[in-house]
């Protein structure tokens, strides 16, 4: 290799290392139009760390890979736009930061140039909007913050308000002139175009590497909500995002809203009050919140992104390695920490690993013929199992929903949740796992969590992070309005009220529906649960937990309200709906919005999820026959414990006194539900036990979650039978 100055034809030169009379090493290209490179090439292609400048005046530098952007890297674009992150073959991919030239800006997570997963959008004019993203639209739950302190938490689909939100008006401020309550009305936000010039890839050895293109990407909320680039135009009292609400005291009136795709289709007001006595230290809390996930450090974003991909590139090879060998029995030296594969993963690769776009790292999988022979006890097909958690589209970053501080990934197509362990949790599994394998070999339709792998990454100088692969048990096309954790205690088993959103995690004190289902599937539910919490005592585990999705079918015109069936009946006087509308009690309506019917395997997906396994149930009211629960204008689901279990679910609203008579009157809906046991690596071990006798000491031993093992079980079966009631 030698360093010299190539004239090329049309007038482009070359300076600096060549190789055989091509680029290669580190040197300096200028094309006629005035376009520079200076840095790293690799037989003829721009790869490495290097800067390019074009005529128009965009410039990038970072990262290269076969003349295409590929990296982490920042690009200055000719209209003073400015992206900061990472690139994937030319496309914003991975973490990111977008700053428009107006002064708009976007930091978060990218897929195919477009904002893509958890993402904080602050615009101009100060509104700010913090949550799920998907192919540059809002989609999944988020805060939107206005700039005169009005708050909306609630879910969008595809840059729509979708579902349950709540609304909270910025305290009204008293006009001095007129002694009216005024509220500042809040900039509408808008869809945001930019004119972007991109370099085309390029093809062959020099080919138009001077030419620029100009596309324009559209990066924002959705169009329907658009308004003119820089527009200062104020929202009208339209109910929508910002709007200004007169003539009420905003300091005891919040406001639930529910809309179907865009369209405000339900709203009412909830007093606010005892949240508000509160005032201060909500508000404080809401903006220290805001403030510290707007200025998300880019270079922690890209630690994450650098374990997601190495996750990918460890996984790929432990399941490509061992799955051609020749399946058999898991052997006692299968088992714990010694039972393990070991690989160094550097950057430039290796005879056994690939070259990648991460940091050097050690990787380590543990039990690695268990889980394999897991999987397959799981019916999960290898290919499928490495395309959905190390295909192109990778993994999504969660938010911790618990205390422990754990990460979660969760994988593209939602079939399997990934989560860090603490060292602690790593020795209980690995402890747990020679009986965790005969519990689930033996009890087909077990609630447990399904492990399908223990990893670990050392990133070389680095600390060690543990990982768990699970299943999800929410994986489903049916939307989960509501998400419980319930563990059978009490004492803090709350969620601050003014901080719930549709994808809050609920607990104990938070339910207030109990849940009828039909006799064959309770007992079948309960059989279950009773052996797998045996199998937890047996194992000294406690703080697990049921966590419970429900899926709602169209509660607003299905829910009636009920008479117990035993109760006296009589006419009482109408009643009105918060629309208007007049109803007459009658314990004679029943909802509609699901079926149970004979299961027929050709009108179903029987291909067993990655939270399911078991056989499909039988229910009574259909003469003891395996079930498919039927959803009128939505499809056909086969019944499984813990996946598509129908159920009534019933909520107390009232009592109404005729005379001397007391009736009850019930909200009753329709429900599909999903459940298993999660959270169960808590050893009872000494530090538990001392908490255990503190806190006995403050509080009701009964209250606490943390108890003695066959205690904790003994509440958790008892809790949930009332959960779950008998209606025999």
């Amino acid at each position: 290799m030698s360093n010299m100055e190539i004239v090329l034809k049309e007038e482009d030169v070359y300076s600096g290392n060549v190789k055989g009379m091509i680029p290669h090493g580190r040197g300096t290209y200028k094309w006629k139009n005035g376009t520079v490179y200076e840095g790293c090439w690799e037989e003829g292609k721009m790869a490495g760390n290097g800067k390019i400048t074009w005529s128009s005046g965009a410039s990038y530098e970072g990262s290269w890979r076969l003349n295409i952007q590929h990296g982490f890297g920042r690009k200055q674009y000719s209209n003073s736009d400015v992206y900061d992150g990472s690139w994937r073959e030319g496309v914003h991919e991975g973490s990111g930061k977008y700053t428009w030239c107006n002064g708009d800006m976007y930091m978060g997570s990218w897929k195919g140039g477009l904002m893509c997963g958890r993402g904080v959008m602050k615009w101009l004019n100060g509104d700010l909007f913090d949550g799920n993203w998907l192919k540059g639209d809002r989609h999944g739950t988020g805060v939107y913050r206005f700039v005169d302190g009005n708050y909306y938490f609630g879910t969008w689909t595809n840059g729509l308000k979708d579902g349950l939100g709540m609304f909270y008006p910025a305290i009204s401020i008293r006009s001095s002139s007129s002694g009216r309550l005024g509220k500042k009305k809040a900039s509408k936000p808008h869809s945001i175009v930019r004119s972007i010039s991109i370099k085309k890839p390029i093809k062959g050895l020099f080919r138009d590497m001077g030419r620029i293109s100009n596309k324009k990407i559209s990066v924002g909320v959705s169009s329907m909500e658009s308004s003119a680039l820089n527009s200062t135009e104020l929202l009208s009292h339209n109910l929508d995002e910002g709007e200004s609400v007169d003539d009420y005291n905003s300091s005891n009136v919040v406001w639930e809203r529910e809309y179907i795709q865009g369209v405000l289709v339900k709203e009412r007001t909830k007093n606010n009050a005892k949240v508000l006595s509160k005032k201060e230290q909500q508000r404080i809390f809401l903006m220290e919140e805001m403030k510290r996930k707007s200025t998300l450090d880019i270079f922690e974003s890209r630690k994450s992104n650098y374990m997601m991909l190495n996750l990918q590139l460890g996984i790929r090879y432990t399941v490509g390695k061992i799955t051609p060998l020749t399946m058999r029995e898991v052997r006692y030296s299968d088992f714990g920490e010694q039972a393990r594969i070991r690989v160094y993963f550097p950057r430039k690769g290796s005879q056994s690993t690939p070259p990648h776009n991460s940091v050097d790292f050690y990787w380590k999988d543990y039990s690695f013929m268990v889980f394999r022979n897991l999987r397959e006890l799981f019916k999960l097909d290898a290919a499928d199992y490495m395309m959905s958690i190390c295909g192109d589209d990778g993994l999504i970053e969660l938010s911790s929903p618990g205390k422990s501080g754990s990460l979660f990934y969760r994988s593209h197509d939602d079939r399997f949740v990934i989560k860090t362990l603490r060292k602690s949790e790593l020795k209980v599994l690995l402890k747990m796992l020679p009986s965790y394998y005969n519990h689930v070999q033996a009890h087909d339709n077990t609630m447990i969590t399904k492990f399908y792998g223990i990893h670990e990454i050392t990133p070389r100088g680095g600390k060690k992070v543990q990982f768990v692969v699970m299943g999800n048990m929410f994986y489903t096309d049916l939307r989960i309005h509501r998400h419980y954790d319930l563990k059978g205690s009490y004492y803090g088993r709350n969620t601050n009220t003014y901080n719930i959103i549709e994808a809050t995690t609920l607990k104990d004190l938070d339910l207030t529906y109990k849940f009828h289902m039909d006799k064959s599937l309770r007992d079948a539910l309960f059989t279950q649960i009773n052996l797998d919490c045996m199998f937890l005592e047996s194992q000294q585990i406690i703080d697990y937990s049921l966590l419970l999705g429900l899926h709602f079918r169209a509660p607003e015109h299905l829910k009636s309200m009920l008479e117990p069936p035993d109760a006296y009946a009589f006419n009482r006087p109408q009643n009105t709906t918060d629309d208007g509308a007049i109803f007459r009690v009658d314990r004679t309506i029943q909802p509609t919005g699901l079926l149970l019917v004979t299961h027929e395997p050709d009108s179903v997906n029987t291909a067993p999820g990655p939270h399911s396994r078991g056989s499909t149930l039988k229910a009574f009211s259909v003469g003891d026959k395996e079930v498919d629960v039927l959803l009128p204008g939505t499809g056909r689901l086969r019944v499984q414990l813990g996946v598509n279990m129908p159920a009534q679910a019933n909520h107390k609203v009232s009592h109404d006194i005729s005379g001397s008579t007391e009736v009850e009157l019930f909200e009753v809906y329709d429900v599909v539900l999903y459940l298993g046991i999660i959270d169960i690596l808590q050893e009872y071990n000494t530090r538990k036990k001392i908490e255990h006798a503190y806190k006995s000491v403050l509080h009701d031993p009964m209250s606490i979650s943390v108890a003695p093992p066959k205690f904790y079980s003994n509440r958790f079966f008892k809790f949930l039978e009332k959960v779950f009631p008998s209606n025999n």
